[in-house]
């Protein structure tokens, strides 16, 4: 009897996890800001060095211990961590009059789960201040594991990198 419960309750449970990841493919899955105490200056011209730029954000993302920049250019970053392989690519850096718009993929493969997620970052600067808005959006995590991630992860990890960018840049 346990096995055919089984049987019938593992393709369900697996069909459902699916469906609900399918959801949430469109869905913003983080979006907060926060204010810097730096000038707009600062992180334009961190930006043009990607590869740097994100290496000193993850150096301050709790629970880095270790992060290495593997590989940059104009419109990718691979980043190793103690969790896993970070690979940020398809960069898209607008500019206008005190404002920046960054866009980017990424794919985070760690030994237990491989997650995809689209970000956006938004820079205003005003009066030696910076307005930082980040955007987390189409996240793609499969599986158990995944599902926690995707239900209950999202404001941590934003908050984090939120948080990042403020002992990066704050004066």
């Amino acid at each position: 009897m346990k096995k055919r419960l089984l049987f019938i309750a593992v393709p369900i449970f697996l069909i459902l996890t699916g469906f609900i990841m399918d959801k949430k493919r469109d869905k913003i899955w983080f979006q907060k800001s926060t204010t810097i105490n730096c000038n707009i200056k600062d992180i334009d011209k961190s930006l043009e060095n990607l590869g740097n730029h994100y290496k000193q954000i993850m150096d301050k993302y709790p629970g880095m211990i270790n992060v290495e920049l593997i590989e940059a250019g104009e419109d990718f970053v691979t980043i190793k961590t103690n969790e896993g392989l970070m690979k940020r690519t398809n960069f898209s850096i607008s500019k206008s009059e005190g404002k920046i718009l960054v866009e980017f993929d990424e794919e985070y493969i760690t030994s237990q789960l491989t997650t995809y997620s689209h970000f956006e970052e938004r820079f205003e600067g005003k009066n030696n201040e910076v307005e930082l808005n980040i955007k987390i959006s189409n996240i793609v995590a499969p599986g158990f594991l995944g599902f926690l991630l995707r239900n209950f992860g999202g404001n941590n990890i934003g908050k984090a990198f939120l948080n990042s960018y403020k002992q990066t840049f704050e004066k």
